[in-house]
């Protein structure tokens, strides 16, 4: 899940008896590798940030370092009864190896009897797709600035090889997923194509009311741009060279930053600004 990028001035945050006026910081809190072993009465806890499925995540201080972090609480028995325990395993593993600014952080995790907890870094301006609601759709520059942060890996992989599994939202998949054949590592430049036609759009653009109608328009890359709202020539250019239904000439990564649109778009800094 995309989750818009945190302020970096001071907050102040109240819930009952919880009152935050720190900034967040990017380190995990700074305990000896003996001494991190939570437990849940290591943190304030404060106003819910959120729930899911299979738990809750709330604001939280960890009271020895004073940092704030979202505490991301999962039930056991609801984890077990869905079977994705191996997700859990899975997010944690990889998410606790990656670096990157526009990756959530991953401190670290402890458990008790019904509950595992993850400590998340805190970013305050929520989830993505909300913003998005609110702003109906986004500017081509705030679009083309990478002021956001990826989160939720329960269903991300390590590979080299191609696979045939199928998992995700059923708009953000490329023909290839929805046809049941290999696909490889180019799925997540489809995505991009997707995710930047939203923002622009304020909707994907193979939405229909049925899902098979949405099945066909993918597998035909039925791609089609609205007269309103008004986006640039370079934008639908961009878009069309990463929609396309055979993976090997969907545009790369390194091509793709250095494509004219994002160049004259992208706040160099990745923080988007009015």
């Amino acid at each position: 899940m995309p989750i818009a990028a945190e302020p970096q001035q001071a907050e102040k945050v109240t819930d009952g008896d919880l009152e935050i006026s720190r900034v967040p910081c990017k380190s995990p809190p700074k305990v000896s590798a003996a001494e991190r072993r939570w437990t849940v009465y290591d943190f304030d806890i404060g106003k819910p940030l959120g729930r899911g499925k299979f738990g809750h995540v709330y604001l939280a201080r960890e009271k020895r370092s004073n940092q704030i972090v979202a505490l991301k609480v999962l039930f056991k028995s609801q984890l077990k009864q869905s079977q994705v325990e191996h997700q859990v395993r899975r997010e944690v593993e990889i998410q606790s190896h990656l670096r990157h600014p526009n990756i959530l952080r991953l401190y670290g995790y402890f458990y008790d009897e019904t509950r595992v907890y993850l400590l998340l870094e805190y970013a305050a301006k929520g989830e993505l797709y909300k913003e998005l609601q609110k702003c109906t759709y986004f500017s081509e520059r705030r679009t083309a600035t990478g002021e956001l942060k990826i989160a939720d890996f329960g269903w991300s992989v390590r590979t080299f090889n191609r696979r045939q599994t199928m998992c995700g939202t059923l708009d953000y998949l490329p023909p290839e997923m929805v046809e049941s054949a290999e696909h490889d590592a180019n799925v997540d430049i489809w995505s991009l194509g997707i995710l930047c036609y939203e923002f622009l759009y304020g909707v994907p653009p193979f939405e229909a009311k049925e899902h098979s109608d949405t099945y066909r328009r993918i597998v035909n890359v039925d791609l089609k741009f609205p007269s309103i709202p008004i986006v640039s020539p370079g934008a639908k250019d961009l878009i069309s060279q990463m929609l396309v239904k055979d993976s090997s000439q969907r545009l790369p990564l390194h091509r793709l930053l250095q494509h004219p649109w994002i160049v004259q778009n992208a706040n160099p800094s990745g923080v988007y600004s009015v």
